[in-house]
């Protein structure tokens, strides 16, 4: 008698690499709204940039914290689990994302209790129903943009890798993670900037479109090449939990998919 489905490590690695995936895409959502200062962050001297004739320094979404992982994870479930898993997972990422800021839109209109607006002000919050708003209200250009960007990052993501993979066969897993981020986030970089700042209501100028979804590349791809490592030590896990029959079983199955 065949065991049960939870019994079986594949189906457990699939939930497991999915639920990672999903909640750093999610959490990526939600926490971009601050930008943070890379250089201060490392506490070195302001890198100035000059693209396009704008300027500026390495400020960023502290979303993009999380992206470089999500690349990881599609990478690896694209190894393992195929053109289908990444697709099932991307999907279920999009939904939960719009899930979460519905839900974050009716926590907004619900009315705030007297006391609580005013329960923070002691931390230098005034107005605690304002801060709320504006951290979790943010602009429908914006979320339009990042999930438009992101899903159509996703599917080219997993078009590249796979004919990365068909060319070079099971040599050069860099290659084809690497390789189909390389596509994917040039997409995503310059898709959703282009939604939220030059459709959306601000309006910005092809010159500054262009230097700062150049910037946000550069930096994304630097942070997906660092994490290389990271992917062959996923790998190497994966074949100590699953043994190397089942992960070669996975592996071809996903290859053939």
């Amino acid at each position: 008698m065949n065991g049960r489905t939870l019994d079986d490590r594949a189906v457990r690695l699939f939930i497991a690499l999915a639920a990672f995936f999903c909640v750093n895409a999610v959490l990526a959502e939600f926490i971009g709204v601050k930008i943070f200062a890379l250089e201060d962050t490392l506490g070195i001297a302001p890198l100035e940039w000059n693209l396009f004739g704008q300027s500026g320094s390495l400020n960023f979404t502290v979303g993009t914290l999380l992206w470089p992982f999500v690349f990881i994870l599609t990478d690896t479930i694209n190894e393992f689990f195929g053109r289908r898993g990444v697709r099932f997972i991307s999907w279920m990422a999009v939904a939960l994302i719009v899930y979460g800021f519905v839900f974050a839109f009716l926590a907004i209109a619900t009315a705030p209790a007297g006391w609580w607006v005013k329960a923070a002000e002691h931390q230098g919050v005034p107005d605690y129903q304002a801060a709320f708003a504006a951290i979790f209200g943010q602009g429908m250009w914006s979320i339009v943009g990042s999930i438009i960007a992101f899903l159509i990052g996703q599917l080219i993501d997993v078009a590249v890798f796979h004919r990365i993979r068909a060319a070079t066969g099971e040599r050069m897993v860099w290659l084809r993670a690497t390789g189909s981020t390389a596509i994917s986030q040039l997409v995503d970089s310059f898709v959703v900037i282009w939604i939220a700042f030059v459709l959306g209501p601000q309006k910005w100028p092809t010159s500054l479109f262009l230097a700062v979804s150049s910037v946000n590349y550069v930096y994304k791809m630097l942070a997906a090449i660092a994490l290389i490592p990271l992917l062959y030590l996923m790998r190497h896990a994966i074949r100590r939990y699953l043994g190397e029959d089942r992960e070669r079983q996975l592996r071809l199955e996903a290859a053939a998919d």
